[in-house]
């Protein structure tokens, strides 16, 4: 205090303090800056007052007014749910091959489809749908069905699996083992028969006689597939297993059969015919077939492959 003294040329007073011949004057603050302050204080006290501020073990204070943005979050989350809540009741209303009449409907069914397929299915199918066929899991994209790209057949296909055990209506077919039926050369005759179904091979008169004889009773005897039997298409270069004749031959020599879950214990209705919109929706799905009331119904086993689904190509 003693050392306070008034700086002539400012006429401001000095706060006493002195370093090699410099002080510091004691210049007060605007005032502006401490209304601004003051209110700055007193904003903060009543704020203290109204909305959540300490922080403690496992909550914060509440407030007199008793808003968070916890409750703002679950307030929208429950808003939201009701209106997805609507959508679904809708979709769940509606038969599924009827859901492209309602274009608005389908794209929300699709939507959904999409949100459960990255969850649920992206693991075999890839991001893409595309499949790995290193592993046997199928490409969803194209439009080639073991059994069948309806609407229902992939709901069906979704909701029973495919050679499920823990499933009773499970999609089920198993094509024999050729090994020891047919010699080596026999085998190399019908691989070459199947791939020159699709313009991969020479056509060969001894492998279609045994085409006839052995798969044409499954397979078609242009190799057409019959989806009621879960045989695949033959005749169209898309393979499962690979189209190169090494892997033709050891699908015919010792078959190997995918297992696709059943997804009915673990996805809701909803959900699964949503799944079934987004896979038909992918590019490959295939529209139903006319009615026919004079001829036979077709089987229940009738329908194809989502989110694990078996599209394939060379089962056989």
């Amino acid at each position: 205090m003693a050392n306070k003294r008034i700086d002539q040329p400012t006429g401001t007073e000095t706060v006493g303090h002195e370093w090699d011949g410099i002080e510091e004057l004691n210049t007060p603050l605007p005032r502006w800056w401490l209304w601004t302050f003051y209110a700055c204080i007193a904003f903060s006290a009543v704020y203290v007052v109204l909305y959540p501020a300490w922080p403690m073990i496992d909550k914060a204070t509440a407030g007199t007014l008793g808003w968070s943005s916890r409750g703002d979050l679950a307030k929208e989350m429950t808003a939201a749910d009701m209106a997805r809540q609507s959508v679904f009741e809708k979709i769940a209303a509606t038969d599924i091959e009827k859901l492209p009449g309602s274009p608005e409907l389908m794209q929300a069914a699709v939507s959904g489809g999409a949100a459960a397929f990255k969850v649920n299915c992206v693991q075999c199918h890839g991001a893409g749908a595309a499949g790995y066929q290193q592993f046997g899991y199928p490409n969803l994209n194209d439009d080639d069905w073991i059994w069948g790209g309806t609407l229902t057949d992939i709901e069906y296909t979704l909701t029973h699996g495919i050679r499920w055990q823990n499933a009773a209506d499970t999609r089920v077919n198993y094509m024999p083992a050729f090994e020891g039926v047919l010699d080596q050369s026999q085998i190399g005759a019908v691989a070459n028969h199947v791939l020159s179904l699709s313009g991969k091979a020479k056509a060969n008169s001894i492998g279609a006689q045994l085409f006839t004889e052995n798969c044409a009773a499954c397979h078609g005897p242009v190799g057409a597939g019959m989806p009621a039997m879960g045989a695949p298409a033959l005749n169209d270069a898309i393979w499962l297993y690979g189209g190169t004749e090494a892997a033709v031959r050891k699908q015919i020599l010792a078959p190997r059969h995918g297992v696709m879950p059943a997804w009915k214990d673990r996805l809701d209705p909803v959900t699964i015919k949503m799944l079934a919109a987004y896979v038909h929706s992918r590019g490959g799905g295939q529209k139903a077939a006319p009615a026919q009331p004079d001829t036979t119904p077709t089987p229940a086993t009738t329908g194809a492959v989502a989110q694990t689904a078996e599209k394939a190509k060379t089962d056989g």
